[in-house]
């Protein structure tokens, strides 16, 4: 009696640390489709500026804004606010008691960092929800930069936050191009045709990713080497600098469709990542 007794409860902890699990695995599904919706549309909204047609500012803002102009787009901007909650909880929670290669150090502190951004991309999309859109995504950067530039050696802490993101885009491109995110992907069940696509949405969209962030680094840095907060620049102000290079509109439409690519290799890493 005392065996099965004991049996019974090990089975119950056992479902329950099972639920737990899967609770938390479909939290970071959650995340992972709200960032392919955000990253989809910049791509869609970047694209139609590389053609002159408009369609505002192609950042999280002006995704937020094409939602919210759609039927029932209040309703849409509150699931994407839930689902970069149900990220930062995810990510908070690989942070805290990080497993594999997520308990080493510098994985968890990423994982921190990652919670806390998504903690604010979720208050920032439930304020747009709200009716509070505030200010841009440019005029957000040259406020923190000016901000930045007036603490005590603020020059040296712009530029360093500059060098930073590059350094952090061109990891990502790099990391992309080598295909390292597959080590966090369970293909082995899909067939190659797919596994195929997958990996060339993970190596564009990572590339044009890690592009975009390295960038917009690189004139973060130019604002601290002339100390001018308006030579930094958002997600929006640096995707339209690529079209005033040599390449014109056709390289921001390539940035554009990798920025595509990501979010559609976001929808995939909601399916086959290992949570």
């Amino acid at each position: 009696m005392a065996s099965s007794h004991i049996q019974k409860n090990h089975g119950r902890l056992g479902g329950n640390h099972l639920t737990q699990e899967e609770t938390v695995s479909a939290a970071g599904r959650a995340g992972f489709v709200a960032r392919g919706v955000v990253y989809v549309l910049i791509g869609v909204l970047a694209i139609r500026i590389a053609f002159g047609a408009g369609g505002g500012e192609a950042d999280r803002e002006g995704a937020l804004a094409e939602v919210a102009g759609k039927p029932f787009g209040i309703a849409v901007l509150w699931a994407l606010a839930v689902g970069f909650g149900c990220m930062a909880v995810w990510r908070g929670i690989a942070a805290v008691r990080g497993r594999g290669r997520d308990g080493k150090v510098t994985a968890r502190i990423m994982n921190g960092g990652r919670a806390v951004f998504y903690a604010s991309v979720c208050w920032g999309t439930a304020a747009f929800a709200t009716g509070d859109r505030g200010s841009g995504g440019d005029a957000k950067s040259r406020d923190w930069t000016r901000t930045a530039l007036q603490l005590p050696y603020g020059q040296q802490l712009v530029g360093a936050g500059g060098c930073v993101l590059i350094g952090v885009g061109v990891g990502i491109a790099v990391r992309a191009a080598m295909r390292r995110f597959l080590r966090r992907l369970d293909l082995s069940s899909t067939p190659t045709g797919t596994r195929h696509v997958v990996t060339a949405l993970g190596v564009g969209g990572g590339v044009a990713r890690g592009m975009v962030g390295a960038a917009a680094g690189i004139f973060v840095l130019v604002a601290a080497i002339r100390f001018d907060p308006q030579q930094a620049k958002g997600v929006d102000a640096t995707l339209r600098s690529f079209a005033g290079t040599p390449a014109g509109p056709w390289l921001l439409v390539a940035v554009a469709i990798g920025l595509m690519l990501f979010g559609a290799f976001s929808f995939a890493s909601a399916r086959w990542r290992r949570m």
